[in-house]
């Protein structure tokens, strides 16, 4: 601990004697030593700002500017300035643990935050659940698209939440569903640590139910010199393949599942070949971890599908840390999992085992929001080589605050998104039927905020987020502002929220 922090315990709680000195209230756990002095955030007319007290000018970087101190014997001078990408930047290099790392075979959660301002509710949720490696900054390309968020500003926000919660034992960064090597540039260049490849586009659900003439075709035409085999060779691999997995199943694949797989998957599987090798040569020496991800398909992969796409990956040179296939059952956005329990048991405990034999590695449970009927089995399972990928359930629970404290904005709300649900539904798994909603406009307000357990109000507030935060008039955004303005306005109330929204999806797997 340096100096000025011993300083200021000495004299009492750091915080409050630096509340004292900048006239505003300054986030308890924020107060870090860094250089000579400590840094912290505080917060003026709602908005984080960053400080600086120390003996002399602050350490190089930091762009800060001088302030006078209010009435105080502390010994010091005070800095404030913007919660900018600049000095983002510089803050993860002078506190290490503010800088995203990589979390191994460790159980993980991903805390996706469509609005930038839930990574201290989600610390404060992993932290009272303990034993989960958190991924604070997550999200996809298309949900960077629709919210018109940069991967540096997804960084940046976590940077600042993991800062203004003191959180130091290390946290992830998923650039996640990247499709191009044009996505993995970009978040590479913005700090990224863990990387979500997507082939949903290469992958052939058809070969499914192709009759044999087609599959033959389809088989004859795929990349074989990108899969570095051929066609003979892949069918001599797997057709007719026995093999114990290492929980004691009998694995087989017959030549016609063997022939589907490849049709199925082939392309795919050269696709994140190619994507792999451009992102180890984009990342060089720095530490990065590789996810695969084959669920947003039409049809669930077989456990013969996935031991032919893992199998081809390791052979091809591919290393990851976690695949996330498509499970049985629908697993639609925002609501509790839908299907047969005891079948998604059966194949999830048959997937867990071609992981622990062609691995380690984890099985990753994306659209994994709300989906608690399942945590306990794939917990039971899986143990710790399980990574949980929320996304939309954070914004749904900023909309409950919204319906708490500003009621006739969260009608304004929902009337738009029940507007919009039928087009922006198109590239979600949902199910909602606008016809089905509660007649919300007869609800009393205190009746609002329930509706955010409604399955249908909540796809449709789920999916519509974009248009949401970013549609516009000639006076400027419809909500964008508003919404912010309540979770700043009453943060407190919105941290607790999610902390405790959050409690449902970890405890389940620290318990097992």
């Amino acid at each position: 601990m340096n100096e000025m922090l011993s300083g200021l315990r000495n004299s009492g709680e750091p915080a409050v004697l630096l509340s004292r000195v900048t006239g505003f209230e300054v986030y308890p756990r924020s107060v870090q030593p860094c250089g000579q002095g400590v840094v912290f955030l505080l917060r003026r007319e709602s908005q984080p700002v960053l400080g600086y007290w120390g003996p002399a000018e602050p350490p190089a970087g930091l762009v800060l500017s001088p302030v006078a101190a209010r009435g105080s014997d502390l010994e010091g001078r005070l800095w404030l300035g913007e919660t900018s990408h600049a000095n983002a930047m510089v803050i993860r290099r002078l506190l290490p643990w503010a800088a995203p790392v990589t979390g191994g075979l460790a159980l993980s959660a991903g805390l996706g935050d469509r609005l930038g301002v839930a990574t201290p509710g989600h610390v404060r949720a992993i932290r009272a659940a303990g034993g989960i490696f958190p991924i604070y900054a997550q999200q996809s390309i298309r949900e960077m698209e629709r919210t018109q968020r940069t991967p540096d500003d997804v960084m940046d926000d976590a940077t600042w939440g993991v800062l203004q919660e003191g959180w130091t034992q290390g946290y992830g960064a998923d650039a996640d569903h990247l499709k191009s090597a044009a996505d993995i540039d970009l978040c590479a260049a913005a700090g990224f640590v863990f990387y979500t490849l997507d082939p949903r586009e290469h992958v052939d659900p058809l070969a499914d139910t192709d009759d044999p003439a087609v599959l033959q075709t389809k088989y004859a035409a795929l990349p074989w010199e990108q899969l570095e085999a051929t066609p003979e060779e892949n069918q001599h691999r797997y057709a007719g393949l026995q093999v114990t997995l290492d929980t004691g199943l009998r694995l087989q694949i017959d030549a016609e599942q063997a022939l589907r797989a490849a049709c199925k998957y082939g392309r795919a599987v050269a696709h994140l070949t190619s994507l792999s090798r451009h992102l180890s040569v984009v990342m060089g020496e720095r530490p990065y971890e590789l996810e695969i991800s084959v669920d947003e398909t039409d049809t669930p992969t077989t456990t013969q599908e996935h031991y032919y796409i893992a199998s081809e990956l390791k052979r091809l040179g591919v290393r990851w840390i976690s695949l996330a296939p498509r499970y049985v059952g629908r697993f639609e956005k925002g609501v509790d999992y839908i299907g047969d329990l005891a079948e998604f048991e059966r194949e999830f405990a048959r997937h867990v085992a071609v992981a622990q034999t062609l691995g380690p590695y984890k099985l990753s449970l994306h659209s994994g929001s709300d989906k608690f009927s399942i945590y306990p089995i794939a917990a039971r399972h899986a143990g710790h080589l399980v990574h949980l990928k929320t996304a939309g359930t954070s914004y749904l629970e900023a909309l409950r605050a919204v319906a708490q404290v500003e009621p006739s904005l969260f009608r304004r709300v929902l009337s738009y998104a029940v507007e919009h649900y039928d087009t922006e539904r198109v590239s979600y798994h949902v199910s909602a039927d606008m016809g089905q909603l509660p007649d919300w406009h007869a609800l009393p307000d205190e009746a609002l905020p329930a509706l955010l357990d409604d399955f249908h109000a909540r796809q449709a507030l789920h999916v519509t987020f974009g248009l949401v935060l970013t549609s516009r008039s000639d006076d400027g955004y419809l909500f964008r502002d508003a919404v912010y303005s309540v979770l700043r306005n009453d943060e407190e109330a919105h941290y607790e929220a999610l902390s405790t929204h959050f409690a449902r999806h970890l405890i389940p797997f620290v318990q097992a």
